[in-house]
């Protein structure tokens, strides 16, 4: 069982109990809540519309960043590695239905270019604003890291505060310090963020 964190609470992951971490999978998942169904109008009923609510699409994306804190490279649904292939996205899930995480991100640590001090990992609502959604419509959000030499769960950060109004969240990074690399569970919610790209621009 791996360490429960609290928003803003910072781990070792490669030294003491993370001594000799290489592989580490980042896994995301959450659960959409379950929506009231709006009755059909006149006009839908006349021309057999469906009211049934869409389902909410989250991607989760990894923003790799220099020492300076700028993008280097992005990976997410519509680039699944990174240039030298030490990140990799496990591929998108349309709906979050079913247990455990709805999206994985393999991190090869070792294999990371010294180019790269930190790794953010957010999640966003794809078309939250057309479709009229929010983080407020999601229940259960988590951020996981494995080790995946092992197969043990590292950490757990569950985000349980209100999130409504919310598109997008920035979950944690993983971090390059004095040679050591470390996660940081954030939490911190984007009102507008129905493009990957808006949340890059508030890291």
């Amino acid at each position: 069982m791996g360490i429960n964190l609290q928003k803003g609470q910072k781990i070792d992951l490669t030294k003491g109990g993370g001594t000799g971490l290489k592989k580490v999978m980042v896994g995301l998942g959450w659960d959409e809540a379950e929506q009231p169904r709006q009755s059909k109008g006149f006009l839908s009923s006349l021309f057999g519309g469906d009211s049934t609510p869409q389902s909410i699409d989250c991607d989760a994306a990894a923003v790799l960043c220099a020492e300076d804190g700028k993008m280097r490279e992005l990976v997410y649904y519509g680039q699944l590695k990174s240039g030298n292939g030490s990140v990799v996205h496990q591929g998108d899930n349309l709906t979050g239905e079913g247990d455990g995480d709805d999206e994985q991100i393999m991190v090869d640590i070792p294999n990371l270019p010294s180019s790269i001090h930190k790794i953010v990992f957010v999640v966003n609502i794809y078309e939250a604003a057309s479709r009229n959604q929010h983080f407020g419509m999601i229940n259960n959000a988590f951020i996981r890291l494995v080790d995946m030499d092992k197969n043990t769960e590292l950490c757990r950060f569950n985000l349980s505060e209100n999130y409504n109004g919310m598109e997008g969240m920035i979950v944690g990074e993983i971090y390059r310090y004095n040679g050591e690399w470390k996660f940081n569970a954030i939490g911190q919610p984007v009102q507008k963020a129905s493009r990957v790209q808006d949340l890059i621009e508030k890291i």
